[in-house]
């Protein structure tokens, strides 16, 4: 028998892993699930807005040859004039790079970036993508905590108490993936310190910074340090509603050169995937251009305003469920009291939940996260459906109380 790569050791994907596929077996054999458990805004009646719409099928033909391995040169000056109006300063189109995406984009750059045995400081709770990332590249994910008592923001003593000799980069997901959370400006400011004080690379992933609600501020990490080498990830995929186009890039800021080298290889990995899908690209200068159709959704009466509004007032009404209220995104991160209820853990309450009420979630352990028995809420349906799944998990709770 071949075995796999020990560098798999440590990968999981459980927004598409083993509840995932109980509840393909369970549609398969004639069950309707509800699947709440990816930001997948197309597979719930959102659609792509008419500015991507002309920009594709008018430009087409643009899109037959391979296009610069960076990406198409008209979507990059776009992508610089977004971030330049996001406060980083000194970019030029030659410090971005088009991925299919920010997935893509992410294994690129810490391949790039991480070897063997460095570590990197990444977020708990987390997304995935970051953490499988690093162990694919032989690096070490160490992780540092984020606090829901402080609106989910990271908690600056333990990142510092997490730095060692080893550590070579910070991840921030900013707007959170789980949690829906927008970092304070001194939060920033001070994992920039920390990062300026040991002389490492600040990752942003930023993908939800157009999905900002309640006019919550938002910074972008390259626009708050300046000084410090940061790479700034970001795309279409939610606040232009084409998750399938994969659509996503990076873009590198640093004085005096410090990333040439970490460019250079994304360069020759760039090179060896030719480009990136160059009908994605076509969209992105219309996309940019575009504010109002994300706009739209974010106050109210606009969906994902309404559903997160349907999804926190159904939560509040539960006994032994409490929830930091999302900033942004289309996510919440609620915590179940594990005094009250009968499940072991919240992969336990997760998979129960799907056979009882055929509703998918992903339980927090997915997230790197097991201080206590939390979920992740994908607030995608309807406001009436979301109140309808809200109701069913209350009766679900209710049959499980010790």
């Amino acid at each position: 028998m071949v075995i796999e790569s020990t560098r798999l050791k440590h990968v999981h994907s459980d927004i598409r892993g083993p509840l995932y596929e109980e509840a393909l077996r369970m549609e398969a054999e004639g069950t309707e699930v509800l699947k709440l458990n990816t930001g997948n805004p197309g597979k719930f009646g959102f659609e792509m807005p008419q500015s991507v719409r002309k920009a594709l099928t008018e430009r087409m033909a643009e899109a037959v040859p391979y296009c610069d391995v960076r990406g198409m040169k008209t979507a990059r000056e776009a992508i610089v004039r977004y971030h330049l109006s996001r406060g980083i300063q000194h970019i030029t189109p030659d410090d971005v790079f088009i991925g299919n995406g920010v997935s893509e984009a992410a294994s690129m750059l810490m391949t790039a970036l991480i070897g063997e045995g460095d570590e990197i400081l990444v977020p708990s709770p987390c997304y995935s993508l970051w953490s499988n990332n690093a162990y694919l590249c032989g690096g070490k994910a160490v992780f540092y905590r984020c606090d829901p008592e402080n609106g989910w923001n990271p908690e600056i003593s333990d990142i510092k108490a997490k730095v060692t000799s080893r550590t070579k980069a910070i991840l921030l997901i900013n707007p959170n993936n789980p949690t829906g959370a927008v970092y304070a400006k001194k939060t920033l400011q001070n994992i920039a310190q920390i990062a300026r004080e040991n002389r490492l690379v600040i990752l942003s992933d930023e993908i939800y910074d157009r999905l900002v609600m309640d006019e919550t501020p938002f910074y972008s990490m390259a626009a708050i340090a300046p000084d410090v080498p940061t790479v700034t990830f970001n795309g279409l995929s939610k606040s232009h509603i084409i998750c399938g186009f994969r659509c996503g890039w990076m873009v590198f800021s640093a004085p005096n050169g410090e990333l040439d080298r970490v460019k250079d290889g994304v360069l020759k990995l760039a090179s060896m995937r030719l480009c990136g899908n160059a009908l994605t690209q076509l969209v992105i200068p219309d996309a940019l251009a575009d504010f109002e159709s994300t706009k739209k959704m974010l106050v109210p009466g606009g969906r994902l305003y309404e559903q997160r509004r349907a999804t926190l007032e159904g939560l509040s009404k539960i006994d032994g469920v409490s929830c930091v209220p999302n900033r942004a995104a289309m996510y919440t991160f609620p915590c179940i009291d594990r005094e009250k209820f009968d499940f072991k853990d919240a992969g336990d309450f997760a998979m129960q939940f799907l056979h009882e009420k055929h509703i998918l979630v992903i339980p927090g352990g997915g997230f790197d996260w097991t201080e206590d028995l939390r979920f992740r809420i994908v607030m995608l349906p309807e406001p009436d459906r979301i109140t309808e799944a809200m109701e069913k998990l209350k009766d679900f709770l209710d049959s499980h109380r010790k």
